[in-house]
């Protein structure tokens, strides 16, 4: 089975169109009229391999926003995801979304097995996802140093799904979150049990108690982990809701959740500045 089917896709996204709206309107800093986020792309390098993260930002705001580190879901840098960033950007961040399965990759077809080994071939080498991770983040740092347009003093950083459980891998290997928030996350444990950590930020977790992707007693594992780090932590536990439950395409999407989750989040980017 193709992973985008056209037909169910658009309806999706169709349900999704109004939550949207309404959540971009709640998140925005002020009710005024402006453009839609842009993208820029970002080229560079891991290993040999080409990679292109974007820069997503509203181009009309003149005001240093902070930067928020993206890492999509196992779909990669596509139009769904991109959306999303566009939606988190609005006014308030300077979105930074990485890539982390290769130049053109979003633009493919791909069936679920096909979209499932990829992810789990990036989890399973946490070398290379911290590596790739941490590569794209110092790239489009670096761009958006050079266009001036954020305040790159702090980093947030957000993760969905797969991109989630790699943002993890990134943040034990020492990465300077301010605060990382991670949704219905994918592969939330380490790759090699007992891995010392070195988180460095606060960390918020938004979860359902019915996905069965990542069932509770995962969250339960990464919990004692964040408490052993002696950091900062807190789990949003979402009585019944699945997985994916912010992803318009997804047939576990929720309005409510969605808006929920993203208020949660930045309340808890505000209590960390």
């Amino acid at each position: 089975m193709n992973a985008f089917q056209p037909q169910k896709r658009q309806l999706l996204k169709s349900s999704g169109l109004l939550a949207c709206a309404l959540i971009a309107r709640e998140m925005a800093s002020s009710s005024s009229a402006h453009a839609a986020p842009i993208n820029r792309a970002v080229a560079y390098e891991v290993n040999g391999r080409k990679f292109e993260g974007q820069i997503v930002y509203d181009e009309t705001i003149k005001t240093k926003r902070p930067v928020l580190f993206m890492q999509p879901d196992w779909k990669g840098i596509d139009e769904d995801t991109l959306q999303t960033a566009r939606l988190i950007a609005g006014k308030d961040f300077i979105v930074l979304m990485a890539d982390m399965y290769g130049l053109g990759y979003g633009s493919k077809q791909k069936s679920v097995q096909e979209l499932g080994a990829n992810m789990n071939a990036i989890y399973k080498d946490p070398a290379f996802t911290v590596a790739c991770s941490a590569k794209a983040l110092d790239s489009l740092l670096s761009a958006v140093k050079v266009q001036d347009i954020a305040d790159t003093s702090k980093v947030w950083a957000a993760g969905y799904c797969a991109g989630g459980g790699f943002l993890l891998e990134h943040a034990r290997a020492g990465a300077n979150f301010k605060g990382l928030v991670v949704f219905h996350v994918t592969n939330p444990n380490p790759v090699i049990a007992g891995t010392a950590n070195q988180y460095k930020g606060r960390v918020l977790v938004v979860h359902g108690s019915k996905d069965p992707v990542t069932p509770v007693e995962k969250i339960d594992a990464l919990s004692q982990e964040l408490t052993q780090s002696k950091i900062d932590w807190q789990v949003m536990m979402f009585g019944g809701a699945p997985h994916s439950f912010t992803d318009p395409t997804n047939k576990g999407y929720s309005e409510q959740l969605t808006r929920k989750s993203y208020l949660l989040m930045k309340d808890f980017f505000a209590e960390s500045t």
